[in-house]
């Protein structure tokens, strides 16, 4: 599923359920020692799929450790995203010479409530979110589909950025939804004015895509040679977690 909304240069895995068989390697077991059953099968299918999705690119098993804040920890040369919600468990990854930002994202496709929306939202994001709710053919829950699109710039930002973002330090604009139940986004980070002047990368743009009561978003920036050239068409227009939430603050780094 999740495949859909990648491109080429990006391998994944993804589970549905917790049946998939296979060891934890001892870093990543001590990372869940004490932790409850339920969090204990998650994290372990997550990170099979992390390693059926390294396997995709052709690398070999390895263990993918959470780091200090819970990102994964992936080999050299190697971005990844892992991500993981009701009975449903994903990992993305790709070549650092052919990605430069990975980030990816499910949550249920379920209405995001009131008050939790006005913490992540800012007054223009819930604005914009309203005209879609009026003109969307179909019933999408944006509030719910804005954080998970704010989930995934910031996995996608960390491993440059090594920094918590606040949920207003990204300002996400959705284009019209296609007819397929999937549709693009962009988003804006507010940076530092050190970070602007080391040159980290402020906009990032994304795929969305709601089907089986989810939720997914992916970001991924290709590396120039990779990335597509825009056509040229003679005669065109042109231009024509919860309290004080944090981006990850589900836990949702991974």
């Amino acid at each position: 599923m999740i495949e859909d909304i990648l491109p080429a240069e990006v391998a994944s895995a993804e589970a549905f359920n917790d049946s998939l068989e296979g060891p934890l390697y001892p870093e990543e077991a001590a990372q869940i020692a004490r932790a409850v059953e339920s969090r204990r099968r998650e994290f372990t299918t997550a990170r099979l799929c992390a390693r059926r999705a390294l396997a995709r690119l052709g690398l070999p098993p390895v263990a993918v450790p959470p780091g200090p804040l819970g990102e994964p920890r992936w080999p050299a040369g190697v971005l990844g995203s892992i991500t993981h919600s009701t009975n449903y468990r994903a990992a993305a990854v790709a070549r650092s010479a052919d990605v430069l930002a990975l980030g990816i994202d499910v949550e249920p496709d379920l209405p995001l409530p009131e008050d939790l929306l006005e913490s992540i939202a800012s007054p223009a994001e819930h604005a914009r979110l309203l005209d879609l709710e009026q003109a969307a053919p179909s019933p999408v829950n944006w509030g719910r589909l804005l954080f998970s699109a704010k989930e995934s710039v910031y996995k996608a930002w960390f491993p440059q950025g090594r920094r918590i973002l606040d949920f207003f330090d990204a300002d996400v604009t959705f284009g019209p939804p296609l007819g397929g139940g999937d549709g693009s986004f962009r988003a804006h980070l507010l940076l530092t004015p050190l970070e602007r002047e080391l040159g980290l990368r402020a906009d990032y743009s994304g795929r969305w895509l709601a089907r089986g009561g989810l939720l997914l978003t992916t970001v991924v920036t290709l590396a120039p040679a990779r990335a597509p050239r825009p056509e040229v068409v003679i005669g065109a227009p042109q231009g024509a977690s919860i309290g004080a939430p944090r981006l990850g603050g589900y836990g949702a780094v991974l």
